[in-house]
Parts: C-alpha cells; sequence; structure tokens
C-alpha cells in the first residue's frame, strides 16, 4: 500500500538496504547488506520495524529528505546533527517528522555510517528476498537528489506530555569505543607460525581503497611459512586474509563467496559492526578471542537488543493506552 513518498533532495552517499541476502551466497551472490548490522538493527527497533526491513544507510556524507506523509523515524550508528525544519533533535530516540518537514542528517563524526529507519519502512524492489545493492549484478545502487522512495505506512504525530520523557529514557546500547577488532583463529593459522603475533602487536592503518567489498591496511604483516597453493574455496564474511603484497585484507559484506588467499583469522560478528565505522587513514588494533568466547559475546548482544525491543514495545503500548487518538496509526 501506497502511503506516501519520501524524497531525497541531497542524497550524499545514501542507498536502500537492510540486513543483507542471506539467500544469495547459496547462489555465489554476496551477501551485502548493511556494514552495521548492529546499528541497522536498531534504528528499525526504534520505530517498531521488523530487524530486517528496509532502511537507509548514509556514508560519510550528508542527506536531507522530504516526505509528503507523517512519519516516524529513528536515526542510529555514527554520531550525526539530525534536524527536522532545521530544530535539532535526538538520535538513537524515535522522531516524529510532520508531511512536508525537511529532515537532514549531517555532519558525521566518531564513525563513518549511519542508518535511517522510518515506521512501516518502504517499498522496494528484491532480489532474492532482500533489497541490499550488488554492484556485481547491477542491482540498487546509491540515491540521488530527486529520487523518491514509497512509503508503506503514515504514522502520525506522537503528541503527548509523556512521550519525551518516556521515549527519551530507552537507554540505547552504544557503540564501542575504540575501534578493537576481536579476532578468532582461521583455518590456515598455522601456514603463519611464528609470525601469527604480529597481528596483535601494533595498530593497523586503513587505506583508502577500503569498501563493502573489504578493508584494506597496512601494518606488520604475518608470514606464511608454507608454500603450497591455496585452491579457491569458500570464505566467510570477517576473513583476514593475507594476499601477496604489503596489505592485509579483511573481508566484508561484499566480499565474493569464494577466494584463494590464506585466511589467518576471522573477525567476530560484533566486531565486523566496528569495522564498519573505521574511515580510510584511522588506525585499529586486532585482539585475538576464542570461539567460545566470540559465541557469549553475540548471544550478549542479543539479550541487549531484545531488551530494547521490549521497553519499545512497552512505551509504545502505554502511550497508545495514554492518548489512543494521537498515536492509533503508530501501531499495527
Amino acid at each position: 500500500m501506497n502511503a506516501g513518498l519520501l524524497t531525497i533532495v541531497e542524497a550524499g552517499s545514501t542507498q536502500v538496504t537492510d540486513l543483507g541476502r542471506r539467500r544469495g551466497p547459496r547462489y555465489g551472490v554476496p551477501v551485502n547488506g548493511a556494514l552495521d548490522q548492529r546499528s541497522a538493527r536498531i534504528a528499525n527497533i526504534l520505530v517498531g520495524n521488523a530487524d530486517d526491513e528496509p532502511l537507509l544507510e548514509v556514508t560519510a556524507l550528508d542527506l536531507e529528505f522530504v516526505a509528503d506523509a507523517d512519519i516516524l523515524l529513528a536515526a542510529t550508528g555514527a554520531d550525526a546533527h539530525l534536524t527536522v525544519d532545521g530544530v535539532g533533535r535526538p538520535t538513537n530516540q524515535p522522531v516524529s517528522v510532520r508531511a512536508g518537514q525537511t529532515v537532514a542528517l549531517r555532519q558525521l563524526q566518531g564513525g563513518l555510517r549511519a542508518y535511517v529507519a522510518v515506521r512501516g519502512s518502504f517499498d522496494v524492489p528484491r532480489l532474492l528476498g532482500s533489497c541490499a545493492p550488488d554492484s556485481v549484478l547491477g542491482f540498487g545502487g546509491r540515491l540521488v537528489a530527486g529520487a523518491t522512495i514509497v512509503l508503506r505506512r503514515e504514522t502520525a504525530p506522537i503528541v503527548n506530555d509523556h512521550f519525551e520523557a518516556e521515549l527519551y529514557s530507552l537507554d540505547v546500547p552504544r557503540m564501542p569505543t575504540g575501534f578493537v577488532i576481536d579476532v578468532t583463529d582461521g583455518p590456515d593459522i598455522d601456514d603463519f607460525a611464528g609470525t601469527v603475533d604480529r597481528l596483535f602487536a601494533q595498530p593497523y592503518l586503513v587505506t583508502p581503497t577500503s569498501n563493502h567489498i573489504g578493508l584494506r591496511m597496512t601494518g606488520p604483516l604475518p608470514e606464511r611459512r608454507t608454500t603450497g597453493e591455496v585452491l579457491s574455496r569458500g570464505v566467510p564474511v570477517g576473513a583476514v586474509e593475507v594476499p601477496p603484497g604489503d596489505e592485509l585484507l579483511v573481508l566484508h559484506r561484499g566480499r565474493g563467496v569464494t577466494a584463494g588467499y590464506p585466511v589467518l583469522a576471522v573477525v567476530t560478528s560484533g566486531s565486523l559492526d566496528v569495522l564498519a565505522q573505521v574511515r580510510p587513514g584511522q588506525r585499529l588494533r586486532f585482539r585475538r578471542v576464542s570461539a567460545d568466547e566470540a559465541a557469549a559475546r553475540a548471544r550478549a548482544e542479543l539479550v541487549e537488543l531484545e531488551a530494547l525491543r521490549l521497553r519499545v514495545r512497552s512505551v509504545f503500548t502505554a502511550l497508545d493506552a495514554l492518548t489512543p487518538s494521537s498515536i492509533g496509526r503508530t501501531l499495527p
């Protein structure tokens, strides 16, 4: 159902995406999707959407848009200045926007990517169940000024004396400070016997050639001690590869599903979100963790997000009970 249109005024480097094409790898298609999965999930949770609904991924540059319907949105990820008709509004919280008001997200700092979710999400094309762009297949891509996105739902402004007191105390989980990247041992770690510790000894510098396919970085490189050929095989998102040359490569969500370089380590799911926020020219450190530690931290993050989901749900329910006429259209 078409509830209205969102029109892009200033696109910067913005695209419509979701959590990725989970069915893709079985067909040889990269998973792609939001590079900072945690921030994307939080944005959707804050407006009452399912975690995997389409949303906007904003990379480095400013975004400005206007909707011709009332909407409820949330901006998460890198710190940014969010305004509605020039008035500052909080990030990491639900924000009501009236039809015709101009929304701007500017001055991204402390990270590289921000996410904007709208309650009800967008009606956009999908490939293998996902709207995530894929540059190889020519599907999706960056938005341009003047582009329009179909809104699935109009959300009447939430007007209630308890609104700010309730919603603005949601205690939204924040991104970790500092760029420390946790990794578990990779399948080819024994090939680097005697030099593995170099990965953890000093910071690595992220180079400008980094993108959604992978991050390239310079620093003290471990050396492969074996000479046998590495056959092309499936590689996970987060694989830390040591190709010939003077750079380390960490594969991200746009990576091909197969590769033929030795995999020294694998970045944990939570640290992949941290990698998504590292800008070229910044430095990061790797930290070795066990598979059990990585699994425990992943479970803890899921519990944290579920707690946020329950808080948001209870706030919307309470507001609906207090003033059903003002937010009746915000609830399913």
